[in-house]
């Protein structure tokens, strides 16, 4: 019994010693900014129609969010897609980590009536702008900076 004993508290200790190891060792990375991309395809020969919107409102719009602090930057870049399904156009949001998103709404509302008038004029603007161009997908990644 003793023998058992023994062996069981050889092991806890021998756990617990893996175990702080572990939790000690250091990433080799650190967590960065969070990046959404939207992947959008214009229609056919809407392409320099759509690049009017986003040097408009769009542009307006990301520029306030920016100097109020609730982004961190933004871009736009283009594409060559290979067929029908691919984007090209790509449209980047970079903010400061996961936390930006909390709130965020009650943050951007302000901003967004500023800029589009009402929720109703926003809608028809987004309806318009669905006759230029297809959002093909958004994901929303977060950069992990190498040490």
């Amino acid at each position: 019994m003793m023998r058992t004993v023994t062996r069981f508290v050889l092991l806890v200790g021998l756990l617990c010693g893996a175990f702080a190891a572990w939790a000690d060792e250091e990433r080799p990375y650190s967590e960065g900014p969070v990046i959404s991309v939207s992947y959008i395809r214009t229609r056919y020969g809407m392409f320099d129609e759509y690049m009017k919107f986003l040097d408009s409102s769009y542009k307006k719009l990301l520029d306030e969010y920016k100097k109020a602090g609730l982004i961190l930057d933004y871009g736009v870049y283009t594409t060559a897609p290979h067929n029908p399904h691919e984007p090209d156009i790509i449209l980047t949001v970079t903010f400061k980590n996961w936390g930006a998103f909390d709130g965020l709404r009650d943050k951007t509302d302000p901003i967004d009536k500023q800029v589009y008038g009402s929720i109703e004029a926003s809608n028809k603007g987004a309806v318009e702008r669905d006759k230029v161009r297809e959002v093909l997908g958004i994901q929303v990644m977060q950069k992990l900076i190498l040490k």
